[in-house]
Formats: structure tokens, sequence, C-alpha cells
């Protein structure tokens, strides 16, 4: 049952459960990539409304798909153990003595929590990575950055950091459509055997790709795409957004983010959105509601 506010009337329940009807059709037995931002799971509250409302997809005959961050938590704890984070054009650089403590957060406490969470909530969550039953399988990820004394480009090592080569969708299968919500962390393995670290929004393009989604959500900390007076672009083409990167409207760490959102295009998803997940029932916003939040970004 939906909880909704004492001040609402009951027609007006019923009224607000009516007009999300058509909006359920549209998503009826399709599947839901949401990308859940290391950011935007900071505050319990609004963790445990987050997995209500995937529960609340899940009980509408819609197949969603948890990916989530941890950025933040992993800062948190590699600062108490004493290992210093160091980033490289906007990846944190993984060793050997990271990674350990990367897989730990990542597939242990906050996978975990979250999948407790739903559990809590009334749903069948699954906690799984990248490295179970071989579903994404990854290669090591290469950036390079521009000396600023010599102006001389160079690799940077971001050691076991990878980005997604393969994803084979066969567990997957096995869970979506059976009232068991995936919740994913980004982690992957080499064909060698090695843990990677991937970005989670990659991680979660890749996965929304292979499985052409219907919609795939990235909950940040940023209300979307914004213009240079600092307005929200509500919606976009893959067309749009390859100029406002051009002419440096979307610049900084926006721009690894729409390029996952035009990947996760081109690979078969419909419609990429990036929304505050600090929004209340932000996913609920976007799917059940004519206004919608955040970008839309389309082909």
């Amino acid at each position: 049952m939906i909880a909704m506010p004492d001040s609402i009337s009951p027609l007006d329940q019923a009224r607000i459960l009516s007009e999300a009807l058509p909006h359920m059709q549209r998503y009826d037995e399709e599947t839901i990539v949401i990308k859940y931002g290391g950011h935007a799971m900071g505050e319990e509250a609004l963790a445990k409304q987050f997995a209500r409302d995937i529960v609340l997809l899940e009980q509408t005959a819609i197949n969603p798909v948890v990916v989530h961050g941890g950025g933040p938590q992993i800062a948190t704890m590699l600062g108490r153990l004493g290992i210093k984070s160091e980033f490289a054009a906007g990846l944190r650089i993984t060793d050997a003595a990271a990674i350990e403590i990367v897989e730990m957060v990542l597939a242990g406490s906050i996978n975990k929590q979250i999948v407790g969470y739903i559990n809590e909530a009334g749903g069948k969550a699954v906690g799984l990575c990248g490295k179970d039953g071989n579903m994404v399988t990854a290669v090591k990820a290469t950036r390079t950055t521009v000396d600023p004394g010599s102006n001389i480009e160079k690799v940077v090592d971001l050691g076991f950091v990878g980005e997604p080569d393969k994803v084979d969708l066969t567990l997957l299968n096995q869970l979506i459509g059976h009232e068991l919500i995936p919740v994913l962390a980004p982690l992957a393995t080499s064909a060698d055997g090695q843990t990677y670290n991937v970005n989670a929004d990659t991680f979660a393009g890749a996965v929304a790709g292979a499985l052409r989604a219907k919609r795939l959500l990235l909950l940040t900390d940023v209300p979307g795409v914004l213009d240079k007076s600092k307005k929200l672009i509500p919606d976009m083409s893959v067309k749009d957004a390859r100029k406002l990167i051009a002419d440096g409207t979307i610049s900084g760490g926006m721009i690894p983010k729409v390029e996952t959102c035009i990947y996760a295009l081109e690979a078969g998803v419909e419609g990429v959105v990036i929304i505050d997940g600090k929004t209340p029932h932000a996913v609920l916003l976007e799917l059940f509601t004519n206004q919608g939040t955040g970008t839309l970004i389309h082909k």
C-alpha cells in the first residue's frame, strides 16, 4: 500500500493513483536500470525511501535493476585505514591495497545495506557484483593528462580501475521478471581473473545497454544538465548533448556522465535521465508524472 500524507483527501489519493496509470502502462514489464550514486545514499531516511520506491516499481510490473556507487564511503574507509586517495582524470587511482577495501565496501557493506532496505520494504533483493556469473568482464582503464608545465600529454596508470568489456546476461535473465530485484556493485573481473573497480555510471550504462532497458536513471547530486545560466535543461537529443560538450556548456564531471548516456543510447537504451537523487521520490517523479525531473537524453 502506498503511504500518503494525512493532509491528502481520499479522493485526491485516488486521483493521483489514477493519473499514474498511463505511466505505469508505458513501463509495464519493461526493465529500468537505476544508478544509485554514493552521494545520494548518504541519509538513512532517504535511502529507505528509495528502497520503498524500488519495491513499488516491482509491484507495478516494472523490472528494476539497481547499480550503486560508493565513492564517499570508500574514501571514508580508506581514510580510517590510513590509505591515501589519489585521483586522475576524474577517477580514483586504485592500487593493490585500495582494491581490497573497494571490494569490501562496495560488494560488502554498501551492497548488503541496500539489499536490506529493499527487503525490509517488502521486496526480494539479490546483492551481486559484476564478478558473479562473469556478468561483467573488464579491461584495464587508461587515461591521459596534459602536464601543465611542459604541455606534454602523458598516460596515467590508474591501477586496478577497469572499463566494461563484455556483459553476460545469463545470471540477470534468471532474476529479472521473477519478483527478484538485482542490486549490483560495480566490480568486474578481467579475462585473467584480476578484480577491477569500475565507475558506477559506466557500469550501469553497460548493463542497461546489454539489457536494452527502457530507461537508465542516473541518480546523482545535481538536478541534471544545466545551461550556461545554471538553469536545468529538461530534454535534449544526443546531437544537442555533443554540441553542449563541444561549446563548454557541459563540463567537468558532467562530461563522463553524459558520455555514458550517449553510449547507453547507442547500445539500445530508449532514454537516459540524469536526476538529483536527494530529491524525495525522484524515481517515482520521473517515471510516474507528466513533469518528470532532471534531464532526459534521447536519440
